[in-house]
């Protein structure tokens, strides 16, 4: 038999499959299984009619270019509607800053591959984006992780941390935020810190990469237009790199993102990007421009914002019935998540497989944590001190109310059996990743 990994690269070798992703193949596997891991958009807030509507109209056949390769920097007329779209967010922008991808996944990649030499480090928000930890890896970059605030990254930690790796030789290349209802938190960056931010960048000369996937969806009883504005629109130097997506807003299904990014940069992205797949589908493309340019996405998105606020409130209220306050966690102010503290004894890696047996998935927190970078007198944590241990992120966007409520319920009793559990250790089930395998 072949040993395929005596072949492998050394980024090959660090390559891990997605712990989200398959969750996301054991609930396809178990229609009865309520899902609050993976952030999927709620499918009936899909708009069908008018999809059938346009790509009707694009497939008429007079068109050939609609099915034909485009251009890899993105179809024109959606780089002009994007120029608008950033120009309502506070930002000028410039076709030849803007590179159209595949996901926002693809634009993270890309910056890796462009911006990162294996061993540079990249300072991130604790917990952090697993999407981001995997296409940072994936090109063996490092990752130092920073604490949050209430109003997000705590900006004395960070520069603390910049320094001792500074002091240590290490090159740190990139700062990555997800400022607006952090994925996994929740958390609002206030403005006042996102303008610090920058100050911060510029002395430091850092790099920052903006994610901004959640950024129309406000909730109208806690936040507004004012509280979502991109560090991008305050950054007169350049040193912003801004992704943003239509798949929280329209579908995930299209893949369309967005990038803006100086020229400079960008058009070292755009030659990345013609090694990875030479252009994003030209279909998908004219599909959203269509949605965006005939009114579509401006009336869905007040829509959105209702739609996931009111189930935000079903899940906290459901969360209050069934646990008390022996369960706490930070108020969502917008977008899909809630990061919830589980009782001090909970451990949610070892729970996850009590919860499995329960009828419900979630994902544990030390998933979002990252320590990639051993500094001199940095002690190694032991494995009951781990971060995110007694954590979880609970995803309220996908499942209707009934079923976050019932998830919640079987939740509830998880957690009360593993706490008895560890009274009596007798009926302790194997941890959910071994389940899983």
């Amino acid at each position: 038999m072949i040993d395929y990994d005596s072949f492998l690269s050394r980024a090959g070798e660090q390559m891990q499959a997605s712990l989200i992703r398959r969750m996301g193949t054991l609930l396809a596997e178990n229609r009865d299984l309520i899902s609050f891991a993976p952030g999927y958009p709620a499918h009936e807030t899909f708009l069908w009619a008018e999809f059938r509507t346009i790509a009707r109209d694009l497939l008429s056949g007079q068109d050939g270019d609609v099915l034909q390769y485009g251009p890899t920097r993105g179809f024109r007329p959606l780089l002009d509607l994007l120029i608008g779209i950033m120009a309502a967010r506070g930002v000028a922008t410039s076709a030849d800053r803007l590179l159209v991808t595949t996901g926002s996944q693809q634009g993270l990649d890309l910056i890796a591959r462009v911006l990162l030499d294996p061993g540079d480090v990249v300072l991130v928000e604790l917990p952090t984006y697993t999407g981001a930890i995997t296409a940072f890896r994936n090109v063996q970059g490092q990752m130092a992780g920073v604490p949050q605030e209430a109003d997000g990254i705590d900006l004395a930690a960070l520069d603390e941390v910049y320094l001792r790796l500074v002091a240590a030789g290490r090159r740190v290349r990139l700062l990555y935020l997800v400022p607006n209802f952090q994925n996994p938190t929740g958390l609002l960056i206030g403005q006042a810190k996102r303008r610090r931010l920058l100050e911060w960048a510029e002395r430091r000369n850092v790099l920052i990469v903006e994610d901004d996937p959640y950024r129309e969806l406000y909730f109208e009883d806690s936040a507004c237009e004012a509280d979502v504005r991109p560090m991008k629109a305050d950054d007169v130097e350049g040193r912003v790199i801004y992704l943003s997506s239509f798949s929280k807003t329209l579908a995930p299904g299209y893949r369309v993102a967005w990038i803006d990014a100086p020229a400079a940069l960008s058009a070292k992205l755009e030659v990345a990007k013609q090694a990875e797949d030479l252009c994003t589908g030209g279909l998908d493309q004219r599909m959203v421009y269509e949605a965006a340019h005939r009114g579509i996405l401006d009336r869905q998105i007040p829509v959105l914002r209702k739609h996931y606020q009111a189930k935000r409130d079903v899940m906290v209220e459901a969360l209050r019935r069934e646990f008390g306050s022996s369960v706490s966690w930070p108020a969502p102010r917008g977008g899909f998540f809630l990061w919830a503290t589980l009782p001090e004894a909970i451990d949610a890696d070892h729970l996850s497989a009590r919860a499995l047996r329960h009828g419900v998935i979630y994902v544990a927190g030390d998933a979002f944590f990252v320590d990639d970078v051993r500094l001199p007198g940095k002690a190694q944590p032991a494995p009951e001190e781990r971060a995110g241990r007694n954590l979880i992120r609970l995803s309220f966007s996908a499942p209707p109310h009934d079923r976050i409520r019932q998830g919640v319920a079987r939740l509830a009793g998880a957690v009360r059996e593993e706490l008895a559990a560890l009274r009596d250790p007798r009926d302790r089930p194997a941890p959910a990743g071994q389940a899983a395998r």
